[in-house]
C-alpha cells in the first residue's frame, strides 16, 4: 500500500496548552486507520488540523506527495478529504437533500452530483424517504447518516470520522459502524477518530493509541485490541 497521507511531528497549541505534541503516522491507500483514547487526548484536534480547520504550530501533513501544511480546508476538500465533524454539524433549516448538495459543492457535473445523491440514498434509504424534510427533524442517528453522506457527496479520497459513535444509542451506533465497514469493502480510504475503542478495533486494519496529544502504541487493530494496556486502559479489562 502507498502512504495517501502522512503526518510528521505534527504540533497544535490552544495558547499556551500544548493539544497534540509530535504526532507522526501514515494513511494508507485502502486502509480503515482508527485514533484512539480518552476523552481530550487529542484526538478531534488532530482531524481538525489535518482538514485544516485548526492551525498547527510544527510539522508536516502531506497528500499524495504534496505538503498541503499551509492549505486552508477549502484547499485540502478540493484535493480530497472530507470531514464528518463530532457533533454532526448538519444545516437544522436545510432540507436533506439540500445538506447533500451542499457537500458536493466540488463536484461541477449535474449528472454527478445526481449520481452521487443516489448513492447516498441507496447507502441510506432513510434519508430518500426523508429527503424534503428539514434537517432538524431528523432524529440523532439520521443525522449521523446525513453527515456521512454529506461527507461522501465530495467523492473524497480520505474520509475523516469524528467521533461518528457520540451521542447515539447503542443499536444506531453498530449500525454507523456497519456503515463505515460497508464504505471500506466499496474502496474507501478512511481514518476513524473514536472514543468507542472496542467497536474501532474491530472494524479498523490499524490502530493508533494517542494519551495526552502523544501517539504511545501502534500496531494492527488486533495487536492493539489484543495488548493488555490497550484492553485495560480502553477495553474494561
Amino acid at each position: 500500500m502507498t502512504d495517501l497521507l502522512r503526518v510528521e511531528k505534527l504540533e497544535v497549541n490552544y495558547g499556551e496548552f500544548v493539544a497534540v505534541r509530535g504526532v507522526s503516522f501514515e494513511v494508507r491507500e485502502g486502509d480503515l486507520l482508527t485514533i484512539i483514547g480518552a476523552n481530550g487526548a487529542g484526538k478531534s484536534t488532530t482531524l481538525r488540523a489535518l482538514m485544516g480547520l485548526t492551525r498547527s504550530r510544527s510539522g508536516r501533513i502531506t497528500f499524495r506527495g504534496t505538503d498541503i501544511t499551509a492549505e486552508p480546508a477549502h484547499a485540502r476538500a478540493r484535493r480530497g478529504i472530507s470531514l464528518v465533524p463530532e457533533g454532526r454539524r448538519i444545516l437544522p433549516d436545510l432540507s436533506v437533500e439540500e445538506n447533500l448538495r451542499l457537500g458536493a459543492y466540488t463536484v461541477k457535473s449535474p449528472d454527478d452530483i445526481a449520481a452521487e445523491l443516489d448513492r447516498a440514498f441507496t447507502l441510506f434509504p432513510r434519508l430518500r424517504e426523508r429527503a424534503r424534510q428539514a434537517g432538524k427533524t431528523l432524529s440523532g442517528g439520521e443525522q449521523q447518516m446525513l453527515a456521512i453522506a454529506r461527507a461522501l457527496m465530495s467523492r473524497p479520497r480520505l474520509l475523516l470520522l469524528d467521533e461518528v459513535s457520540l451521542g447515539l444509542m447503542p443499536i444506531l451506533v453498530e449500525q454507523t459502524f456497519a456503515t463505515i465497514q460497508t464504505l471500506h469493502r466499496q474502496g474507501a480510504t478512511i481514518l476513524l477518530v473514536e472514543q468507542n475503542a472496542r467497536m474501532a478495533l474491530t472494524i479498523a486494519t490499524r490502530a493508533y493509541v494517542l494519551e495526552t496529544g502523544s501517539i504511545t502504541l501502534s500496531g494492527t487493530a488486533a495487536e492493539m485490541a489484543a495488548d493488555p494496556k490497550v484492553k485495560q486502559a480502553y477495553l474494561g479489562g
